[in-house]
């Protein structure tokens, strides 16, 4: 009886992301947002019994940063989300901060109650900056939540920053292994049973980028399918710091040994996921199946967040990417791809046409190859009846992609967010490949096959509703594109 009264419950408070309001302009349509309210931050991925788990930084009062929960939505299949109750709220310890589901398949917490393995959620409470660790559970599959009584399972050793647990089982060890972000630095915790936690190591005080207070961080390996040679790689969320301003991600290539991570790399070396302005906090699903490497992001920036001009929600997810490792000439390198599940969205192929408008509904898919032995500037604009415009492209200059978003429409409501976004080219190739993914307000460049991602939102006055690449030369470029619609 109470599995149906809550699944009732779920039924009549579900949201489906699907086709907006018309009124809601600038809303996604395939990307993952709040039903009203703020968000930000993805946390607690977790894969389990077929569904994916999202839940995130939630103010469901107003549509700017406020006392966190966790908001919580499900898909089976990383296209369509359906929104469930708020799982966390605050307490008398604190605002729910960000962090990290794993399924205790073995109970070693020994918070099983009945057949169901136990989802567990670590995350960081912040009560007027004091930060801790706590801990709750569910025994429904993630359906309710309960907080541990003994929370907080880690206390404050005396840090201002000290937050946003990743957890994850290390099979070696057989042990819970948690990366946690403090001030300037990644601490490492060991647990038997998720519930009491030592400190076995730390890195990262001389290394990477330090503009500005590290968090979210995320550490898996990953195998380069070519070589079969296995890495660890350690995410990083950085704030400010990033490439072209505000936040970021980067990331470190290494090795992790059951206490602690250390770099290949030296200490100089600054890798960034996504060079673009606004993909932050991304961290992977747990338990994902076939072991691959899904990951998500916050598609904003803390330089204007909560200032962007939406009414009613603020802010969404980048698209579901799948992570990868490669050896370039230069070394490993991660690169990112859009899940072959999004493949669903695509209506009929087209050929790309240069020189010529192209009229679609908002939404597109666009797979280009520009020759770089031809003359000619590699170059996509997105255009609307209002003469604004969004360009991306690659400079051969000086060897950098770019989204220019000067003229996209409203940029006046931070003098952060109007300008041109850069990115170095990693690849060597003749041939420079742009994968772009267009939805209503926001872009995603993943060029030369994912080696170089770039992430930008947007704001035009009314949707783009045509593009051109405008190159001089046919021969210069090939391409296909698809219009993106969902299956009501």
């Amino acid at each position: 009886m109470k599995r149906i009264v809550l699944m009732l419950l779920i039924f009549f408070s579900c949201s489906r992301n699907e086709t907006p309001d018309s009124h809601e302009l600038h809303r996604p349509y395939f990307h993952f947002t709040p039903p009203s309210g703020w968000m930000n931050d993805p946390n607690g991925l977790v894969y389990h019994n077929g569904v994916y788990h999202l839940f995130y930084q939630h103010y469901p009062d107003s549509t700017v940063w406020g006392p966190m929960h966790w908001g919580h939505a499900i898909s089976k299949n990383l296209v369509n989300w359906e929104h469930l109750p708020i799982a966390l709220y605050p307490d008398s310890l604190g605002y729910i901060f960000s962090g990290s589901a794993v399924v205790d398949e073995k109970n070693t917490s020994g918070l099983q109650k009945g057949s169901i393995p136990p989802l567990v959620a670590l995350f960081t409470y912040d009560k007027q900056g004091f930060e801790t660790q706590g801990l709750a559970f569910s025994n429904d599959d993630g359906l309710t939540w309960q907080k541990y009584d003994k929370n907080p399972v880690i206390n404050n050793p005396g840090e201002k920053d000290f937050r946003d647990p990743k957890v994850f089982r290390h099979a070696e060890t057989e042990s819970w292994i948690m990366s946690l972000a403090v001030k300037d630095h990644i601490e490492f915790y060991r647990s038997k049973n998720l519930l009491q936690w030592e400190k076995t190591g730390e890195f990262g005080r001389t290394y990477g980028s330090h503009g500005g207070v590290w968090e979210c961080p995320d550490l898996f390996p990953l195998t380069d399918v070519k070589t079969g040679i296995t890495k660890w790689i350690l995410l990083v969320s950085i704030n400010p710091g990033g490439p072209n301003g505000g936040s970021a991600t980067q990331y470190f290539i290494g090795k992790f040994d059951g206490q602690t991570f250390t770099c290949d790399d030296d200490s100089t070396v600054v890798r960034w996921l996504d060079y673009g302005p606004d993909n932050y906090a991304g961290v992977t699903w747990n338990n994902a199946p076939g072991n691959r490497r899904i990951f998500i992001g916050w598609m904003s920036n803390w330089n204007y967040g909560q200032l962007v001009p939406s009414r009613t929600w603020r802010s969404a997810m980048t698209v579901p990417r799948e992570l990868g490792l490669t050896r370039t000439a230069s070394g490993f390198s991660v690169y990112a791809q859009p899940v072959p599940e999004l493949h669903a969205l695509r209506r009929a192929e087209h050929q790309v046409q240069t020189g010529k408008a192209i009229s679609f509904n908002g939404r597109a898919e666009l797979d280009l190859s520009f020759d770089l032995s031809v003359e000619g500037e590699p170059q996509v604009e997105f255009q609307n009846s209002k003469n604004e415009v969004l360009r991306i492209g690659f400079d051969r200059t000086s060897n950098r992609f770019y989204i220019d978003r000067s003229k996209s429409g409203t940029t006046n409501f931070s003098d952060k967010f109007s300008g041109i976004s850069y990115a170095s080219r990693l690849a060597d190739l003749q041939q420079v490949k742009m994968h772009l993914i267009v939805d209503v307000a926001s872009v995603e460049l993943f060029a030369d096959d994912g080696l170089t991602c770039m992430t930008a939102i947007f704001f035009p006055t009314e949707n783009f509703n045509r593009f051109i690449v405008p190159v001089k030369n046919s021969s210069m470029v090939t391409g296909t594109w698809f219009e993106l619609e969902k299956d009501n």
